[in-house]
């Protein structure tokens, strides 16, 4: 599938970098567009391409795939650490990529959609509220609610130690030194490390064989997270259509906190549950299924 690489400028003047997708037929005609993303810490190699290129191969439609700030091919601001998450900058990122598809003569500025995964997942939720130039939402298993998330994956007597660490970075950082650090996955879950589950180093260390993502996030990344609401204004999306994507035994995002998530959305919504684990419906035998749904979903709100 041939695609063009792309770069845009943010409203704060950071370049972020990625690929764009159309159908080889579609000319100079202007077609919808699927801006996506990928969730906390990954790339766009991760799977995003073959998403994209699915898509693209059964509709009359385009995709706008960018690595966030700070990761892969992307810039970050000057004087700003690499590997730094902080939710409210990415969701900008989103709204600014949103109004580069919207420049191009090829893509129909009124047929605009957002997906995200993971991370992403919730970046989408929260942008599909409050940004009403999208038309659709597709939030495969997202992050929902930061808080609860995060205690459900630090045990409580860790929590105390992560608080300290958050303590002393804030004092470090102000003092001129360096961020702090902590790595994305650890073989032993119980070191700390960002996505304590063992799915996670699996999927992300493999990924580390064969890509340029690296096991690294700042100490600040960790601490927004914890903060991060991204459901607050899951109600808001409509009457933009909603599809969100749970697997059914994740652990990562929980899938109750998701569900629950997912019964304050109002109509239209559309709820698809994936068997296996967070990490199973970007490929392998459950990738059809998955990504099946999220075309018909598509060619029914957004391609139309």
């Amino acid at each position: 599938m041939p695609r063009e690489n792309i770069s845009f400028k943010t409203s704060d003047q950071v370049t972020l970098r990625g690929w764009f997708y159309k159908p080889e037929d579609a000319r100079n005609s202007k077609i919808p567009c699927l801006i996506m993303a990928h969730g906390f810490s990954a790339l766009k190699e991760m799977d995003l391409n073959a998403f994209a290129e699915y898509f693209v191969s059964k509709l009359s439609l385009s995709c706008l795939v960018y690595d966030n700030r700070g990761f892969g091919d992307s810039d970050t601001k000057e004087d700003q650490p690499r590997q730094e998450i902080i939710p409210a900058q990415q969701i900008s990122d989103y709204s600014d990529a949103i109004t580069y598809a919207q420049s191009r003569s090829d893509i129909d500025s009124h047929k605009i959609g957002i997906w995200g995964s993971s991370y992403s997942g919730g970046h989408v939720l929260w942008l599909g509220a409050v940004d009403k130039r999208v038309k659709v939402v597709l939030a495969q298993v997202p992050c929902v609610d930061g808080w609860t998330t995060f205690h459900r994956l630090i045990r409580p007597d860790f929590v105390g130690g992560l608080n300290q660490i958050f303590q002393d970075d804030r004092l470090a950082r102000a003092a001129g030194k360096s961020p702090g650090t902590l790595p994305v996955v650890d073989a032993d879950v119980h070191k700390p490390s960002a996505l304590p589950t063992p799915d996670s180093y699996e999927f992300f260390t493999s990924w580390g064989k064969k890509s340029n993502w690296k096991n690294e996030v700042t100490v600040k990344s960790v601490e927004a997270f914890r903060e991060y609401y991204p459901s607050a204004h899951i109600h808001h999306i409509s009457p933009a259509p909603l599809l969100m994507t749970v697997a059914q035994n994740d652990v990562l995002t929980p899938t109750d906190i998701a569900l629950e998530a997912f019964s304050r959305a109002l109509e239209p919504k559309q709820l698809q549950i994936l068997p296996g684990g967070h990490f199973d419906g970007y490929s392998g035998p459950n990738f059809e299924a998955n990504a099946g749904c999220q075309t018909e979903f598509l060619r029914k709100h957004l391609c139309s």
